[in-house]
This record gives C-alpha cells, sequence and structure tokens, in this order.
C-alpha cells in the first residue's frame, strides 16, 4: 500500500491509502487497440523513415525552454499539493524519474505529455480550476501512464506533423504524404486515451472521480447539475442511437481528433474498471516490466484481434451491427445496407399517370432501378 514513501529526498504521505504497483508493465493497462493501432502505425509505409528523420529534427531543447520560460514549474515551491501528486503518481505506478510537470496559462481545460527523450507533462490553469484533488489525480495518473507507455514521443510528432501539414497545404503530394501519417497517429492517440484513462485509475483508485473528471471536461464545473448515470446514458445512446448514416457520420466526426469522445471514454473506462482484469491487477496480479522483452507481439495481435472481434460482436452501433452480420454470413445484407443508407438520397417525384396505348406493352421496357 502506498502508505509513505520518498521521493528524490522528499518525504511524503498521501491523503489516503493506495495500492502500488512494484515494476508494473504498461501493458497490464494497456487498451488492445491502443496496442494495435501503434503496431499497425509502425507498419505505415514511409512512417519509419519520417520518425527517424523527425527524431533528430524536432526541436525537443526549445520545447523544453518554451515551458521552462513561459510558464510555470510546478515543485515544492510551486503548485505543491498538484507536486504531491505527480510524486504520488510516480509511486504508484513505479515510475523511477519524476516527469517534469508545468502549469500553462490557457483557460481551455487540457493536459498533456510529451518529449522524445524525456516527457514533460503540461496542464493548463483551465484544467487545474476545473477539477478537484481527486479528480486532479486522475488525470495526473492518466499523464504518468502515457510516460510509463513511452506514448509521448508518438505524441510530440504528431503535433509537429500537424502544424506541418499546414505550412505545406499548397505542396499537394506532400500533404496527402503528411496527412495519411497524421490520421493513422490519430487513430492510435485516441485509443491510446483510453489507455491513460486505465492509468488514471489505477493511480486514483476512485472511480467516481474519475467520471465526474471527465463529465467536468464535457459540460464544465456545475455538478449539482449533472449526473453520472445519466451522462453515461449518453454514452450507450450514442453507440447504440440511429442508423447506418449515423454510423457513417460518427466516424466522420471523430477522424479530425486527438481524444475519443468524452461520454464514450466514460463508458469505457467503467467498463473496465468492473472487468476481471482491472481486479485482477488490484490484487497484485499484472505483468512486470521485467518480463516485457519476452512478450509476444503475435500474442499482441492475437488479443488486440480478439478484442476488436468482442467489441464488433457486443456493439449496438448499426454499421458494427451489419459487419458482425456479414461476418456470421447473415442473408438479406443488400437491403439492410439500402434501408440504413435510404436518407442519402432524395426521394424521387411521383410519377404521372401512364401515357395511354402503352399499358399492353409494359412487359417489353427495360426493369426500373430499385428505390
Amino acid at each position: 500500500m502506498a502508505d509513505g514513501h520518498e521521493h528524490n529526498g522528499h518525504a511524503h504521505v498521501p491523503g489516503r491509502q493506495r495500492r502500488r504497483f512494484p515494476g508494473i508493465s504498461s501493458r497490464a493497462y494497456e487498451h488492445p487497440a491502443d496496442r494495435s493501432a501503434l503496431v499497425a502505425l509502425r507498419r505505415l509505409s514511409g512512417f519509419d523513415t519520417v520518425f527517424k528523420a523527425l527524431s533528430g529534427l524536432l526541436p525537443e531543447r526549445s520545447l523544453r525552454l518554451l515551458f521552462l520560460s513561459d510558464s510555470v514549474r510546478v515543485s515544492d515551491r510551486q503548485f505543491a499539493h498538484l507536486n504531491d501528486m505527480l510524486r504520488d503518481a510516480c509511486y504508484i505506478l513505479d515510475l523511477e524519474k519524476v516527469p517534469p510537470m508545468y502549469v500553462n496559462q490557457d483557460p481551455q481545460p487540457n493536459a498533456m505529455c510529451i518529449g522524445l527523450d524525456e516527457p514533460i507533462i503540461v496542464v493548463t490553469t483551465g484544467l487545474v480550476e476545473l477539477l478537484d484533488e481527486e479528480e486532479m489525480r486522475a488525470v495526473i495518473g492518466h499523464e504518468v501512464g502515457h510516460a510509463l507507455s513511452g506514448h509521448a514521443v508518438y505524441r510530440t510528432i504528431l503535433l509537429f506533423l500537424t502544424s506541418l501539414a499546414v505550412r505545406v497545404a499548397w505542396i499537394p503530394l506532400g500533404n496527402l504524404a503528411i496527412m495519411a501519417i497524421v490520421t493513422a497517429l490519430r487513430e492510435w492517440f485516441r485509443k491510446s486515451e483510453l489507455s491513460a484513462d486505465r492509468a488514471g485509475l489505477l493511480v486514483g483508485q476512485d472511480l467516481q472521480a474519475s467520471m465526474r473528471g471527465l463529465m467536468k471536461i464535457a459540460g464544465g464545473n456545475h455538478l449539482h447539475e449533472m449526473n453520472v448515470d445519466a451522462f453515461l446514458e449518453q454514452a450507450e445512446e450514442y453507440e447504440a442511437g440511429g442508423d447506418l448514416r449515423d454510423s457513417v457520420l460518427k466516424i466522420m466526426n471523430v477522424l479530425p481528433r486527438s481524444h475519443p469522445f468524452t461520454a464514450v471514454r466514460a463508458a469505457e473506462l467503467k467498463k473496465w474498471a468492473e472487468s476481471r482484469d482491472h481486479q485482477r491487477i488490484m490484487d497484485g496480479h499484472y505483468p512486470r516490466r521485467d518480463d516485457d522483452k519476452d512478450a509476444s507481439v503475435r500474442d499482441s495481435w492475437r488479443e488486440s484481434a480478439s478484442s476488436y472481434a468482442g467489441d464488433v460482436k457486443s456493439s449496438k452501433d448499426p454499421l458494427m451491427k451489419l459487419v458482425s452480420d456479414i461476418a456470421d454470413g447473415a442473408g438479406d445484407l443488400g437491403n439492410r445496407v439500402r434501408r440504413g443508407f435510404s436518407g442519402f438520397t432524395a426521394p424521387r417525384p411521383p410519377r404521372g399517370p401512364e401515357d395511354p396505348g402503352t399499358s399492353d406493352t409494359r412487359e417489353n421496357r427495360p426493369p426500373r432501378d430499385e428505390e
């Protein structure tokens, strides 16, 4: 239990006892889709070349100097309560080196973990002012989870490439190549957020605080006007509602985003918190970093594929149901697809009466297209 510890010579006792996870591997909490998306990203044509080139070109030292000069570095003397939470999170997840953390003046609630050689955690004033202590603890645990998983490198490249894509938008082929990698990075990063949410729960060990934090990010600091159960019902309605048109619109809405939708994140985290996998970690049964070198890539792929198949099978989304039916060999799929997308086609005007003298030749006409 995390009943007391020492980091960098400073003794600290958390506000309440929390379980600690010595030597925990990020594999313990990583969402299977996070791992498979990252593997797919690395297999993307040209990614290795871009990654190696950018690793030497990205102005990481400039980033560090920028935050050092224009933000407030968290320490025992500045934002001491955040410093305590940061050291707590690193102790609980057994992250040996505590990353530097900065508070940046920005009314938009946000946090990020960036850096190539060493991760940096940045939280905005909007987030600090929005969340209470337990909610903030989950967010800091979320960012420490990113650091432990090695996500900071890819997040930094995503930020750089997004900026670069705007600068070279006038070069059609150059922009197309960059946007292909940006799209793949965004797909991975959305999945990595689900992993980091789990890390935040392992650190905070308070599901309600994690739920409240996500709800506040969505709706602001009006807890007396909001309800966690109702918020989770929104996620269920979002996942199950509508027809195939809505499924396509969901995909189009999420593509430009770096984070999944907040209600969906809350529902995913609650489902994991109630799972056997989470309980096993809390009981002390989890993969260790010492065993990472022996972890099988094939097993990771198999686990990811199994997770995706299970999600598709259990999903209430109309498109996912259709995919599941195709996999199961369901009949009459053509008519179901046509009905699902019928709203995309404007109805034809009603036909007028048949011309005189044509009714007896109806069988010789070419067949009309189906509506």
